[in-house]
Parts: structure tokens; C-alpha cells; sequence
């Protein structure tokens, strides 16, 4: 039998639960089925949540033969002997479905762009990635992009309902209802994903009572929906970073954990953790980044479980000291003007390790400083067009002022 996911797919877009932005009256979509003109799509979201099923009943709808190819099996050749084939049962371009489209590399992305522009196919490409990063421009450009949100909590419920009410077998069964709180809340708003738990739970001996306790122990460890590659798994990482930067320990360590209970390698937060301590802790701290590298080294060699030990002193340390950025700004500032500047080193910097060098003036003229007191003279550093600029900003915080009021004892 197949899974209660595959049995309870919708067989008309009246039946979806969920993406009323897109297929209620007066929506993009529904405007689309009821013109009868499939223009080429991209459909992107987080996976359970029907991409596959719309673009299926979208071909449907509109009386077009449906084509399926996945981009994690399929290569070109694969790719062109469908765009090649015609069982000569239609007249109408087929629906190519591409799901995970953002797996195809440059060419199979470039064979479909031959195809939709000639209008040998229409093309829906499913994707969990934002297509503007994962797609190409010229075929982004001749789609229409509409992303799919996660379900609701009342939807999760309206669709567990509905399975228990008219799937074959679970009406069959004695189900009761207690508490459908911990169900909805490990669905994370994917219909398969709460399916699938549905399903498991309904194979115990009858009566079958869902509640807490029942949900848990067939789902045996949180499904935290994360995929690595997907707009979740950088949002979460956005979230943890921007909250230590924001020095709200709470909030930082709250995210960090939610990126390791959904399986991330802790030697990936660990990286993050030593850039962003250079970064936006920088040199109001510079034991910051000393704290956080000995942390990479110390993930790296211990591994999970204990290196959450590790990491959860890393980040509230970050979180918790001064903040600056004043060195992150000086290097962005000098790479800019690298980019374009070719001032010529002043001789007097230059090494002059030949007699032919020295000869040319190579390093005549410079001034030792630790020949002077305090290890300091006053010299020229920067390119003759360049004196005068300023890259480096002292920050206001306590270390960096008191390095400023020494620069400044220093030279005065």
C-alpha cells in the first residue's frame, strides 16, 4: 500500500490545504487556471508543503501531459531525450517538471532555456533554495517565481482531520483525538512530514489515542525541519549571528541550539563563530578571537555531544563582550582602494637586498624606530598619493580608546 503521504495527495487544486495566497479566487494561480494559459513557473518553498502536487494538478488543470524528472537523478542526456520525446497523443507544449531545479548545473539549466524559449515545454521547477541564487538570470527571467509557504497550524490540523475522516484505511481504524499540540508542532507546517507522523502513530493496536505522549514516542527525537542547503538553514544562522552581534546571549544561544538539534556539523557553527569574533567583536576584545579558534580546535577534536559544552561557553562569552567592527571596516575599506590604486612603494620602504638596488635608492633613508625611544619616529608609510588617508577608525569602546590615547602620547 502506499504511504497515507501519496494516498491523500489532492486530485484537484479545490482539495489543497494551504497556499490560499496563490490558489483563492482573485490569486495569481487560480487566475491562471481559470485563463487556461500555463506560462512557465518556478515554485520554491520548504519541502512538504506541495510543490509537486500544485504542479502536477496545474498541468491538469490546464489539459497538459505532465512530464516529472528529478534533477538529483537526471543528467543532460537524460534531461534532452525527454525534451525530445512526443508520443503524438497531444498538440499542446507538456509540463516539464524539474524538482530540486536548483541541482542542475549551468548546461542542463541552459537546455531548458532553449526549450522554454523555442515553447517546446512549459517548465515548473520546484526548488527548496531562493531561485535568485540558485537559478540562472536568463531562465529566472522567463518564469514566473511564486513561493509557497509552510502550512498553519490550523491547516496542519484541517489535513490531519481529513486523513482520519477519508483515507481508506485510517477510517477503518478507531482514532481518537486528545491533543494534536506535539503532532502540529513536529510538523513544523510540512503536510507530509505530519502525514507521515499520523501514519505511524495510527499503526498501534486499536483504540489508537493521539496526544503528547503518543506522537512522541513514534517520532522518538525532535524532526526539526533544516535543510542545509535551503533559505532555513541560512535564516537560522543569520538569526544566531545577528543576536551575538546584538549582544542578547539568550537569544544567541536559543538559535545556536536550534541549528545543532537539527543536526549541523558544530565544527560549521564554530567557524562562524571565530569570523563573526573578528568581525563585529574585533578589537574591543581581542581575546575574542583567541576564545573562539581555541573553540574550532577543541569542536574539531571532541565532537558531539560534549562539544555543545564548548560552543554554548563560546558564544555567550561573544555575546557578552564589547563590540566593534572598526577593523572590519578599515580592511573593506583598503581592498576597495586596492582595487583601483597602484601607488608605488616610496623607496626609502623598499628592500634593497642588491647592490644594484641599493644603488637606485632602494631602502635610502629609512628610519629604524627601535633605535629611538618609546620604538618610534615619525616616518613616511603610505604612497605619496595617499597621505593623509585614514582607513583605521578607533572605536568607542574602552580597549580601542585606550590605544588611541596612546597613539596619540605616542606621536605628540
Amino acid at each position: 500500500m502506499k504511504p497515507l503521504a501519496e494516498r491523500m495527495r489532492p486530485t484537484t487544486l479545490d482539495a489543497v490545504i494551504g497556499q490560499t495566497h496563490l490558489l483563492s479566487e482573485g490569486a495569481p494561480i487560480f487566475n491562471i487556471v481559470r485563463q487556461g494559459v500555463l506560462p512557465s513557473l518556478i515554485l520554491h518553498g520548504s519541502a512538504g508543503i506541495g510543490k509537486t502536487t500544485l504542479a502536477m494538478l496545474l498541468a491538469d488543470a490546464v489539459g497538459r501531459p505532465f512530464r516529472p524528472l528529478s534533477a538529483v537523478s537526471s543528467g543532460v542526456k537524460e534531461l534532452r531525450e525527454v525534451l525530445r520525446s512526443d508520443d503524438g497523443l497531444f498538440h499542446e507544449p507538456p509540463v516539464v517538471f524539474v524538482d530540486e531545479i536548483h541541482r542542475f548545473n549551468k548546461a542542463q539549466q541552459d537546455a531548458l532555456l532553449q526549450a522554454v524559449e523555442t515553447g517546446e515545454i512549459t517548465l515548473i521547477g520546484a526548488t527548496t533554495e531562493n531561485p535568485s541564487f540558485s537559478v540562472n538570470n536568463a531562465l529566472l527571467s522567463r518564469c514566473q517565481v511564486y513561493k509557497l509557504e509552510p502550512l498553519s497550524d490550523d491547516e496542519i490540523y484541517a489535513l490531519i482531520v481529513r486523513a482520519i475522516r477519508q483515507d481508506t484505511l485510517l477510517k477503518t481504524k478507531d482514532i481518537q483525538i486528545n491533543n494534536l499540540a506535539a503532532l502540529i508542532d513536529l510538523s513544523q507546517g510540512d503536510g507530509r512530514r505530519a502525514l507521515n507522523l499520523l501514519e505511524l502513530v495510527a499503526a498501534a493496536p486499536e483504540p489508537i489515542i493521539i496526544d503528547n505522549a503518543s506522537v512522541a514516542a513514534v517520532a522518538g527525537q525532535p524532526l526539526v525541519r533544516y535543510d542545509k542547503s535551503g533559505d532555513g538553514h541560512y535564516d537560522l544562522i543569520s538569526a544566531m549571528i545577528k543576536s551575538v552581534r546584538g549582544s542578547d546571549a539568550d537569544a544567541a544561544i536559543y538559535w545556536m541550539a536550534r541549528i545543532l538539534a537539527a543536526g549541523e556539523d558544530p565544527a560549521f557553527v564554530a567557524r562562524r563563530l571565530v569570523i563573526l569574533a573578528s568581525e563585529d567583536i574585533g578589537l574591543a576584545n581581542p581575546n575574542a578571537l583567541l576564545l573562539a579558534d581555541a573553540g574550532l580546535r577543541s569542536v574539531q577534536s571532541i565532537g558531539m555531544p560534549e562539544a555543545r559544552i564548548i560552543l554554548g561557553q563560546v558564544i555567550i562569552y561573544l555575546a557578552n563582550s564589547p563590540k566593534s567592527n572598526s577593523s572590519y571596516n578599515a580592511i573593506n575599506r583598503a581592498l576597495k582602494l586596492a582595487e583601483t590604486d597602484q601607488s608605488p612603494v616610496p623607496l626609502h620602504l623598499r628592500n634593497g637586498i642588491t647592490k644594484l638596488m641599493q644603488a637606485e635608492g632602494y631602502g635610502m633613508g629609512y628610519i629604524y624606530p627601535h633605535d629611538y625611544p618609546n620604538h618610534y619616529h615619525p616616518q613616511q608609510y603610505l604612497p605619496d598619493a595617499l597621505i593623509g588617508t585614514r582607513f583605521y577608525e578607533f572605536a568607542d569602546n574602552q580597549k580601542e580608546q585606550a590605544n588611541f590615547a596612546f597613539i596619540n602620547w605616542l606621536k605628540t
